[in-house]
């Protein structure tokens, strides 16, 4: 059963590239949507529903809501930035959930805070001469970054520190994540849209759910 959601949402987050890429934006917000339910269920179906699992499959719910909020600025054009802006806002919850999850794991807390502050800074700086968006944009991605570099960096923490089976799936999904979103906002506000890099950002952004939802089974 799993691994049939796992292959599922493959299908399915295809076949929403297929009609976003097409214009058929209320089909692709359906299937983005049902996409994201399998990882969802995947992190249920796989969860022991501990405290550390019920704060990860929260956080897999609230991603998958985001998800859908996204893909909606693309069918209501005329409120779109504030869609797109309420849609990160519901994801960076997702993450402060996963941080709540695992950070009471980290032997490292404050090296792992200031690293990842650190490493914040200097992405934004790298992202900021890449792209062009309005101020509440930029707040918004200041602090959206910062919260998942700080979660890759307590992920990566716990796996140098404890390398369990666990640690090191939800670490690798948390990586994927955090690519994918820096592929995402240097094709949305960078010069040019390009379909190849959407198709990237949805790519790794599922296999980086999909970790992170399987990393449960592994969580003992």
């Amino acid at each position: 059963m799993i691994y049939a959601l796992v292959v599922l949402c493959a299908i399915l987050a295809a076949l929403f590239l297929k009609k976003e890429a097409a214009g058929e934006y209320v089909p692709a917000v359906i299937l983005k949507g049902l996409a994201s339910l399998c990882f969802v269920a995947v992190g249920a179906f796989c969860s022991p529903w501990n405290q550390v699992a019920t704060l990860i499959v929260a956080g897999l719910i609230i991603g998958s809501t985001a998800d859908v909020l996204l893909n909606l600025r693309m069918v209501f054009e005329k409120k779109g930035q504030a869609i797109f802006l309420v849609g990160i806002l519901v994801f960076l919850t997702g993450h402060i959930l996963y941080l709540a999850a695992i950070l009471p794991l980290c032997s490292y807390k404050a090296a792992c805070i200031i690293i990842g502050i650190i490493l914040t800074a200097i992405l934004m700086v790298w992202i900021f001469k890449r792209v062009t968006a309005k101020p509440a944009f930029k707040i918004f991605g200041v602090v959206y970054i910062g919260a998942i570099m700080l979660l890759n960096c307590v992920a990566i923490g716990n796996v140098i520190a404890a390398p369990s089976p666990f640690n090191i799936m939800f670490a690798v999904g948390a990586v994927f994540f955090l690519i994918s979103d820096i592929v995402l906002i240097l094709n949305t506000f960078g010069s040019e849209f390009r379909q190849s890099l959407r198709n990237t950002n949805i790519s790794l952004y599922y296999i980086g759910q999909i970790l992170i939802a399987l990393s449960l089974q592994l969580l003992r």
